[in-house]
């Protein structure tokens, strides 16, 4: 399935937002500090019922795999490749850094081939809800 616009845009914005402010100072920052910054956003109440899997494939120098598997209010998140996501996206590992600093829209990022999403629409958008 793939993603209008705005869904893309509240994905990527919304699932950065905490990882943004965490990091405001950091411009400079790695995707992976961005992902140790969302571990601190989880809103457990807002995963209830949730089963899902995301994965991140993200180029680049800082580049790599990333994911994270909610699991009815509890989350893992790890490096590497996660068998069978619900929802993938791809990305340089500067877009990743720029879209959570909002210095990129996740819109434009996705119009214009630099982010590219994967899967399954509704569980993407949750992503937004657990990590604000």
């Amino acid at each position: 399935m793939r993603f209008t616009g705005r869904y893309i845009c509240i994905i990527a914005v919304a699932m950065c937002a905490g990882a943004a402010v965490a990091l405001a100072d950091n411009v400079d920052s790695t995707p992976q500090q961005v992902f140790e910054a969302m571990r601190g956003s989880f809103q457990p109440a807002k995963a209830k019922g949730v089963h899902a899997r995301y994965q991140w494939d993200l180029s680049g120098p800082n580049g790599g795999q990333w994911w994270i598997e909610v699991n009815d209010g509890t989350y893992k998140m790890g490096k590497g490749q996660i068998d069978h996501p619900n929802v993938t996206l791809r990305a340089s590992d500067k877009d990743w850094v720029a879209i959570c600093h909002d210095q990129l829209s996740g819109t434009w990022a996705y119009l214009t081939g630099r982010l590219k999403v994967r899967g399954d629409q509704g569980v993407a958008r949750k992503l937004g809800e657990i990590f604000p």
